[in-house]
């Protein structure tokens, strides 16, 4: 049995402004209509005896995620909640303990949410193969067949064919001689011509018990922090809630500097379908449909003598004159305009928006809730106003705020309103009042989408302002 690994819980700040804290790359539509994360779990379609999926996420991501598989059709084995970031080796680690904590040994699929592969086919065979070296006992790593000297990957050095598949119609597998750091240009060419080289992907199949005793071997308390969160698991909805203290107490580090370089049982199987961990605007340029100009572009765009542009307009219309070799991105709240050559540094604009405070890092300027969605329209001196839309069936938690009024009108749709002992149903263009500490509740009884709009005014309107005294969510 093949359990997947989902790991959901990067930020993909190179990927900033469509990549926000709370709402990552991975559940944007970056290559196609479906997410990187729908694309992910999708591939996995045609394997054989293959459970449903395992995510690991930040806590702030969990409802996006499950609603995201759940549009899909794609059911999940859990959701295990990351309380903080501490790295991808003890998200597999406590992805370990919980296949072992059901009685089974399986070998887990580790993957990205985050990455591209065209080739589905040619991923699914070299996933097949690697199933047969995994259950030899082997911690396999795929290493992608590079196609130039790439100086932003690490690379794995092939050593040895394993006798377990020598001779035999599957993909080749080698022992692992070493992982090697990101090499300047020149090293990475002679790395591509020797052949023995291949990028590391970050994925990753082997059987649960091997890769634990290995981290028992070499980083035992990373372990016992991991066995301590785990213990306290607690269950939540669709949720799989780790024991907050023990986990933050657990060591950062990848599985690659935990374990795999560690290992004397690391084995590589090499992987040409198409692989891009789409990690900048220049990884989307390279993988979209370019036209005879070499221009990328996404959204109302409009470009006159432009080239080897990619152009984002995400709200508005976007024109382009006599520009060459740019990323332009345009959201509702923010623009970026860089050299196409130097977008790895779009990650220090946001550490600087992050020293200064500003909200643009975390959120769009529309929010997603379990219940629906939010989107700020204008804001000032002591009033605010926002787009509330409620999903059909859905509702809000009954709550109050100590700072704030609230006027609600209708725009589409049907409202069931609760207002302190009272409730009422008000349709499309009508509106009601919520004063300041009343008890309230919105509610979609309908079968179509709830659109309010919605004005606030007091002296603080801060979304922490909020006091939940029932909710369906959890929260």
């Amino acid at each position: 049995m093949i359990l997947p690994v989902i790991l959901s819980g990067g930020a993909g700040s190179r990927l900033w402004p469509l990549s926000r804290e709370l709402y990552p790359k991975q559940l944007l539509a970056l290559c196609g209509e479906q997410t990187m994360l729908q694309q992910t779990a999708a591939r996995l379609d045609g394997l054989d005896d293959v459970a449903p999926p395992l995510v690991v996420c930040n806590e702030e991501h969990r409802f996006l995620v499950a609603e995201q598989l759940r549009s899909q059709g794609c059911g999940w084995s859990g959701i295990i909640l990351e309380p903080v970031g501490r790295n991808t080796a003890p998200a597999v680690a406590v992805a370990a303990l919980r296949a072992s904590a059901q009685g089974d040994d399986p070998l887990l699929l580790v993957l990205p949410a985050d990455h591209l592969i065209r080739d589905i086919e040619a991923f699914r065979a070299v996933v097949r193969a690697g199933a047969a070296v995994a259950a030899e006992g082997y911690l396999v790593t795929f290493g992608i067949v590079p196609d130039r000297p790439e100086t932003g990957y690490g690379y794995i050095r092939a050593g040895e064919q394993i006798a377990a598949v020598r001779g035999s119609r599957e993909p080749s597998a080698f022992v692992v001689d070493a992982f090697v750091e990101k090499p300047d240009l020149e090293t990475a060419q002679t790395y591509l011509d020797s052949g023995d080289y291949y990028w590391n992907s970050g994925m990753f199949l082997f059987r649960a018990s091997a890769f634990l005793a290995e981290l028992e071997a070499f980083d035992p308390e990373m372990l016992a922090a991991c066995r301590a969160a785990c213990d306290g698991l607690i269950e939540d909805l669709d949720f799989l809630r780790l024991d907050r203290e023990a986990f933050a107490a657990c060591r950062a580090d990848s599985i690659d500097y935990a374990v795999m370089e560690k290992t004397r049982r690391a084995a590589v199987l090499p992987l040409d379908a198409g692989w891009n961990d789409v990690g900048s605007f220049s990884a989307l340029w390279e993988v979209g449909e370019r036209d005879a100009a070499g221009n990328v572009r996404q959204g109302d765009v409009i470009d006159v003598d432009a080239s080897d542009c990619y152009l984002h307009a995400g709200s508005r219309l976007l024109a382009a004159v006599g520009v060459r070799n740019l990323v332009v991105v345009e959201t509702a709240d923010a623009v970026l305009v860089a050299d196409r050559d130097r977008v790895q540094d779009v990650k220090k604009i946001v550490e600087r928006l992050k020293a200064d405070g500003r909200s643009e890092t975390l959120l769009h300027r529309r929010v997603n809730r379990p219940w629906g969605s939010y989107e700020g329209i204008d804001a000032g001196d002591r009033f605010q106003v926002k787009r509330i839309t409620v999903n059909p069936g859905a509702r809000l938690s009954l709550q109050r705020h100590f700072h704030r009024a609230e006027h609600w009108v209708v725009v589409s749709g049907t409202a069931l309103v609760t207002c302190g002992d009272k409730q009422l149903t008000l349709s499309e263009n009508q509106s009601t009042y919520i004063p300041l500490g009343e008890v309230h509740r919105l509610e979609n009884p309908g079968q179509i989408p709830l659109e309010i709009i919605e004005v606030q005014s007091g002296s603080y309107l801060g979304e922490d302002d909020i006091e939940r005294l029932d909710d369906q969510y959890g929260r």
